[in-house]
């Protein structure tokens, strides 16, 4: 039986972004494990996926990773400008237990948050909530971080008053030699931050859409809701907001560097984000597939090696 001919008329042929080739996603999820790392033509020279045989390497070496840049362009005398997840989060412990042992202070770096829970209009909860990405950045990085963290007026947070500032921002500070780095999970819709893929649409050309640097009130796909609804919500869909505030691709293509996270497993041979990496490393650019242009970038995709499959049918 083909499953994607038995979809036709089905409510999933409506429910899927109307420009996912699904046969082109299959074909890149149906390859043995030990392919997951074979370098692509559209594959920027400076990218490269690195593999972890469990969460708590993943989270290490992601950690070590960040710390490492921020110690790098502390010793250049150089500004630093980090676009931050609320997920993945483990790698934030060990980004503040590097950065305390090698005592490296935060001074020169400035943190900008890339999405946020919101309303159709943008407002956010309170910083305060422990809902908000600000209150998980708060606890996880900068407050950890002690007498070293990040000055308050360098960090800044998807809010509606705050996120339009952020092209300005950034692009003040890269004119002035500093370098961005761009933080990022991958989202069971190929989303990065919260920049979906249903977004597509809207423009004619791929130009159009990298030119887009953030967007207030955005529309979740529900797939990405019930993403978050078993990830961060102990599967209570309806706790979970249906909008955000999200940057767009005009500021995390322009990264100099990126750093990468995918850690989507649930245990028991279950998962979430195979498909998603699979997709990311396979398909080639394509605005349907946000993700898809992260590896023209220079930088590190860490990812559980349990994701690279094989993708298979398996009963639990």
């Amino acid at each position: 039986m083909d499953y994607l001919t038995t979809s036709k008329g089905s409510l999933l042929e409506h429910f899927l972004p109307a420009g996912w080739d699904l046969r082109k996603i299959d074909a890149c999820c149906s390859l043995p494990p030990e392919k997951i790392g074979e370098r692509q033509p559209f594959w920027n020279e400076g990218f490269e996926p690195v593999g972890c045989g469990s969460t708590q390497d993943l989270d290490t070496m992601m950690g070590h990773e960040i710390a490492l840049q921020i110690r790098r362009t502390r010793d250049e005398g150089r500004k630093l400008a980090l676009i931050l997840p609320a997920g993945p989060m483990g790698m934030y412990k060990w980004t503040v237990y590097f950065l305390r042992e090698w005592g490296v202070d935060c001074r020169h770096v400035y943190g900008f948050n890339m999405d946020e829970w919101s309303d159709g209009e943008g407002n956010t909860l309170p910083p305060d909530h422990p809902g908000s990405f600000r209150y998980a950045m708060e606890q996880a990085f900068y407050g950890p971080l002690g007498d070293l963290t990040v000055p308050p007026d360098q960090r800044h947070f998807a809010t509606l008053g705050q996120l339009p500032s952020y092209p300005g921002k950034i692009a003040a500070l890269q004119a002035e030699g500093a370098e961005l780095i761009t933080i990022f999970g991958i989202g069971r819709m190929m989303h990065i931050a919260f920049w979906e893929p249903h977004f597509a649409e809207e423009f004619a050309t791929d130009e159009e859409w990298k030119a887009q640097p953030y967007r207030i009130g955005a529309m979740l796909h529900p797939l990405t809701v019930e993403q978050n609804a078993f990830t961060s919500f102990k599967s209570r869909t309806t706790l979970v907001p249906c909008r955000a505030n999200t940057i767009g691709p005009a500021l995390f293509l322009r990264s100099d560097r990126i750093i990468g996270g995918c850690d989507g497993a649930l245990g028991r041979g279950m998962q979430w984000q195979g498909l998603s990496l699979w997709a990311t490393l396979r398909h080639g650019p394509d605005r349907w597939l946000p993700s898809s242009f992260m590896p023209t970038l220079p930088g590190r995709l860490f990812y559980l090696e349990e994701l690279a499959g094989p993708l298979v049918p398996e009963v639990n």
